[in-house]
């Protein structure tokens, strides 16, 4: 389990702490922008868990609970100096089928204490948590404290919401339950082009440059990884740095988010 150290939101501060897109060498200038990249849904195919693993810099590898290679999974991304986090299922509008260990609206507060705790115990190497879809579930204050509660108790863990809808109050549940938190700007591949893919990673970018800080989630598709594969190395010279999503975690809990509107975001519900 690893603890959350806050950060200052400075240049200086920003240059010293980010790591993986480059070493900084004295007198060079320091980031334009500090970007997390999360992979999500990984676990259930070896090849795709085991690409992700290999990507350059800390990107951040979700694992859902429960599956056929999360363990092995975790292991490999921390060999690699990547963190590790349990991408939790729950409960979306859309009905879609939790998976094992997911969480849904019926569950009393005992039982989403249990499964979260299985959850937890699945996967080794765990830093924090964000959902997997989670539509439905995440629009309920009283469930997400009961999750966030739980959370807090197993921890040092931090929550990034998803953002899979723009009623989500599990940021604000999270922070109201001493759970260090950040919220999804970018999903990168929610169309699953080249094209598509290449214009939310330049996205993303854009607000990382505007805010100082972004976080983007994708998914083990292959426009996403060949795109990853191609950019990532590139970001040292657009003065962009790539750090675990528990830097951008801590800047966040320094400068907490406004009450954001729907037309804030853009955001497809999962």
């Amino acid at each position: 389990m690893k603890s959350i150290t806050l950060l200052c939101f400075s240049a200086a501060c920003l240059g010293g702490a980010a790591a993986g897109a480059g070493d900084a060498t004295q007198g060079a200038a320091p980031p334009a922008a500090v970007i997390a990249v999360v992979i999500d849904d990984l676990g259930n195919t070896p090849g795709e868990g085991r690409r992700v693993a290999a990507l350059p810099g800390p990107v951040t590898c979700s694992i859902l609970p429960h599956t056929a290679h999360g363990r092995e999974i975790a292991e490999l991304a921390h060999g690699a100096g990547k963190e590790v986090m349990l991408h939790l299922p729950m409960e979306s509008v859309d009905d879609e089928p939790l998976g094992p260990g997911g969480i849904s609206l019926d569950m009393t507060e005992p039982e989403i204490l249990h499964t979260l705790t299985d959850d937890i115990a699945s996967i080794p190497h765990l830093a924090g948590v964000n959902n997997h879809e989670g539509s439905l579930m995440t629009q309920h204050p009283g469930d997400m404290a009961w999750i966030m509660q739980a959370l807090h108790a197993a921890g040092p863990y931090f929550y990034i919401d998803s953002y899979t809808t723009v009623d989500s109050v599990a940021y604000q549940m999270a922070r109201e339950n001493g759970v260090p938190a950040a919220r999804r700007n970018v999903f990168l591949d929610d169309i699953n082009t080249d094209e598509a893919v290449a214009q939310q990673w330049q996205r993303l970018l854009k607000i990382a440059r505007r805010s100082g800080f972004a976080i983007a989630i994708g998914h083990p598709r292959s426009a996403t990884l060949a795109m990853l594969e191609r950019e990532l190395p590139l970001l040292a010279g657009e003065n962009v740095t790539l750090v675990p999503v528990s830097r951008i975690v801590a800047l966040q809990e320094a400068h907490p988010l406004p009450s954001l509107t729907p037309a804030a975001q853009a955001v497809t519900r999962q």
